[in-house]
């Protein structure tokens, strides 16, 4: 026997949750033909201070929950999520956005392998969001999709069925209105399958909630900071891939301009090669300090690094051991620049003009190459001790045999 159990959060809504309540109980013989028996209806109040306990409370089917003081959206959920008896657990906002209609189809695809099941606002075909809106969830779902590597349409819906089991994956949730996002989150760097469905999204009933700058910047930071602790590097190796491909492109800037006989850098040039040097020693720092916290991850959690930068390795074996000879080389041909050019600039007589660009690439080469060297040796550490718990119950089981 399937029992779908759908908490509504409810928080000064005594203008929609009777019309919403009516409605999530209205698809009990919907759910029944897809092969969910039951329905479960728990509205959660989260300290309202207008007539929505007594609208709710008076109808027949509602399991009422109430809080004495606000604990905020995510908190209303997971007290509902924890009374909820049933093996599907859904949930949808009271203010009439959401069509519960959808839990059938929804239900479907949860009890076909899927274990967070989406309703996408953002992939239907009949939306009323406003533009804002629109625009900010657009941008937190391509954010997703790339901290994820999971193409994601909505990161943020309040429309959802899930098997009750996910929870212990997907816990600790926030208790505010970015529940949601940080749930997606969640859900795709615990490698938790989790299917899109296309909804309708209708215009509310009773003023909004939400604020677009505070609960925006409030989603950014929760979505960032709940990936940082599964894959540091998927962000901080971006940006510091982004940082040296900016060197790259003055250096391939100032080998055209060379090819081309121009010698002489104006302002401008002067700017973009000082650019290079920071972008160059800030990327590298910046991305071999996300690996370092990727074997932090691992040794927190005690098990092996499960995530990375890209979906496979680009080397056999982890780059961290490629940074030894990285670094040896880049030192190598800083202390080669610089030598030959101080070796110039004394018997040849090279003016300061055209001797500076040279030692600041000696410079850039050195500094670049031992940060690697310094990272190689840290990360060197970090793996022993990542792989000693390991290691260790290997040994042990062989001794015992």
């Amino acid at each position: 026997m399937t029992t779908l159990s759908v908490v509504i959060p409810a928080y000064n809504e005594e203008d929609g949750i009777a019309e919403i309540a009516h409605r999530v109980l209205a698809v009990r013989d919907s759910l029944r033909a897809v092969g969910v028996d039951d329905l479960e209806l728990l509205v959660v109040d989260d300290g309202s201070k207008d007539r929505t306990v007594e609208i709710a409370s008076s109808i027949e089917g509602v399991t009422m929950i109430k809080h004495p003081k606000n604990k905020g959206y995510g908190g209303a959920l997971k007290t509902g999520f924890s009374q909820a008896r049933g093996e599907l657990i859904g949930f949808l906002d009271a203010d009439g956005t959401y069509p519960p209609e959808y839990f059938p189809k929804l239900c479907v695809e949860a009890m076909n392998g899927s274990e967070i099941v989406v309703g996408s606002r953002m992939a239907g075909a009949d939306s009323q969001m406003p533009m804002t809106r629109r625009v900010g969830n657009f941008f937190f779902a391509n954010l997703l999709s790339i901290l994820g590597r999971q193409r994601i349409t909505d990161s943020a819906s309040g429309m959802r069925v899930f098997q009750r089991e996910v929870l212990a994956k997907i816990y600790p949730l926030p208790d505010g209105l970015n529940l949601t996002p940080v749930m997606s989150t969640r859900a795709l760097h615990e490698q938790i399958k989790m299917t899109e469905i296309p909804i309708p999204y209708s215009e509310r009933l009773g003023r909004s909630k939400l604020s677009v700058v505070h609960d925006g910047r409030l989603f950014l930071e929760s979505m960032i900071w709940t990936a940082m602790t599964y894959n540091p590097v998927r962000i901080l190796g971006l940006i510091g891939l982004a940082g040296v491909a900016v060197a790259g492109l003055v250096l391939l800037g100032l080998v055209l301009a060379r090819i081309g006989d121009t010698t002489r850098l104006g302002a401008w040039g002067v700017t973009a090669v000082f650019t290079a040097l920071i972008a160059s020693v800030s990327g590298i720092s910046i991305f071999a300090l996300g690996v370092t916290f990727n074997y932090l991850v691992s040794i927190f959690h005690k098990q092996p690094i499960r995530q990375g930068l890209f979906r496979k390795p680009i080397f056999k074996t982890p780059i961290n051991r490629h940074f030894s000879w990285l670094g040896i080389l880049g030192i190598f041909l800083g202390i080669l620049i610089g030598a030959g050019t101080l070796t110039l600039a004394i018997n040849q007589h090279w003016p300061i003009q055209r001797v500076w660009l040279y030692l600041l690439g000696s410079a850039m080469s050195t500094l670049v190459g031992l940060q690697l060297i310094i990272y190689w040796v840290l990360l060197r550490v970090l793996e022993e001790l990542s792989q000693r718990e390991i290691l260790a119950k290997r040994d042990l089981q062989g001794y015992g045999s």
